[in-house]
């Protein structure tokens, strides 16, 4: 079983819009710059999750999206059914069928286990992952970055602004 890296990007980007959201609509550009997620990759993932309900986008300037629920309300399964990833352990999609069209001799532990992985992110909230000490370390961490790369942005265009014609 392997978490691709749709998953992955949609809980990334979940967790970075709540850790933001207190500050207003968190913009898509934000988000890809502190993670490092296409642009393009997050709009596709943010179609899906607004289809789910779980964010809500506001237009305009100074739009982008905001969490639909309280942190704590936004279970991570709720977030990866939502962009359509498998959590199937089984080699034959919990068909059943995994050998010559019936249940293998392991097909009921591997069921198990995807069922046992479901129920373990159903019971993760993104305020939990918000209140981790590690999680708030390495947030800091990219917001200092972030910030930094806007600065030296802003200052670039100063310096291009003051430049002889």
């Amino acid at each position: 079983m392997r978490l691709t890296t749709k998953g992955r990007y949609a809980v990334t980007a979940m967790l970075d819009l709540a850790l933001h959201g207190d500050q207003g609509p968190v913009s898509l550009a934000d988000i890809s710059s502190r993670q490092e997620i296409s642009l393009s990759y997050l709009e596709q993932l943010f179609s899906r999750l607004r289809r789910h309900k779980l964010v809500t986008s506001i237009r305009g300037p100074g739009g982008g999206y905001r969490l639909s629920r309280e942190p704590d309300a936004v279970y991570i399964a709720e977030v990866v059914d939502a962009v359509s990833e498998s959590l199937d352990t089984t080699r034959c999609g919990n068909k059943g069928d995994c050998q010559n069209g019936e249940k293998c001799l392991t097909h009921h532990l591997w069921s198990d286990l995807s069922d046992q992985i479901h129920q373990f992110l159903s019971d993760i909230s993104l305020g939990d992952l918000m209140r981790k000490r590690e999680i708030q370390v390495v947030a800091t961490r990219q917001n200092k970055r972030h910030s930094e790369g806007d600065s030296q942005t802003i200052n670039t265009e100063r310096l291009s602004d003051q430049a002889p014609a």
